[in-house]
């Protein structure tokens, strides 16, 4: 693996502890609100937006659902900016809505990638 590759490789790893901090974060100010949409939906915003920064031709292989059933990140979008490797991604921005809903512990984000075909 050159110099190049490795610096790249830990370029991604960087940018997805961003993605899974933002939905972290934006998930957290719901905690104790009771509303479990609410906050799945802004974890999912918010690793959907960072998702979109990173230079990756990403597709989602593991998500919130089917096409028909999750309006984003469901399974087959395609995130990045449709530059650099192209990754499968699998994740879930909110496991644990009804935790987080409740001010419960134990509620995380999930994310994985690898290079395509390999999910």
């Amino acid at each position: 693996m050159s110099d190049k590759s490795k610096f790249q490789d830990r370029l991604l790893s960087l940018g997805l502890a961003r993605v899974s901090e933002a939905a972290a974060l934006a998930s957290a100010n719901l905690i104790g609100r009771g509303d479990e949409k609410a906050a799945d939906q802004a974890a999912v915003n918010a690793m959907r937006d960072q998702l979109n920064l990173l230079d990756i031709k990403g597709v989602v292989v593991i998500g919130e659902g089917e096409r028909d059933e999750a309006p984003m990140l469901y399974i087959g979008e395609e995130v990045g900016t449709g530059q650099g490797p192209e990754v499968d991604i699998a994740l879930d921005p909110l496991e644990g809505t009804t935790l987080t809903a409740k001010d419960m512990p134990n509620a995380l984000t999930v994310i994985a990638m690898a290079p395509r075909g390999t999910l």
